[in-house]
């Protein structure tokens, strides 16, 4: 017969700080930096907001099974990667499906381009293409 599995015992008290920290002093710290406030297109590098511009919306269904995926494709050199993936993140939220950004263009799940539309106008976009 197999002896019993020691068991680790889970709700341990806590001991406070690591050593190697026990010995700092933490009156006299100065704050740390605030954090800003992020804009409408999250940009990584501080410098101007660009301008919206002009996207194209497309209703995509080859080579995925059948399924309808709405593409956001067109955006400006004043737009970063960063940025775009960051829209991206922020319609798939407000839509509530899923999706991807792949090459600078955003790739969202389901058939719901008035919606899509609709959130893009605004943000600012002027939107070209599927209506």
């Amino acid at each position: 017969m197999a002896s019993p599995k020691k068991r680790i015992p889970l709700n341990c008290p806590q001991t406070g700080l690591n050593s190697a920290f026990a010995g700092l002093q933490l009156e006299g710290l100065p704050e740390g930096p605030r954090q800003p406030d992020k804009g409408v297109l999250e940009e990584a590098a501080t410098g101007p907001k660009p301008k919206p511009g002009r996207v194209i919306l497309r209703r995509l269904s080859a080579h995925r099974g059948g399924k309808t995926v709405l593409l956001v494709d067109g955006f400006g050199s004043q737009h970063s990667e960063d940025a775009i993936e960051a829209l991206g993140r922020r319609l798939r939220a407000q839509l509530g499906c899923g999706g991807t950004f792949r090459e600078r263009a955003i790739e969202i799940q389901g058939d719901q381009p008035a919606r899509l539309r609709a959130l893009l106008e605004g943000e600012g976009f002027q939107v070209a293409g599927e209506r």
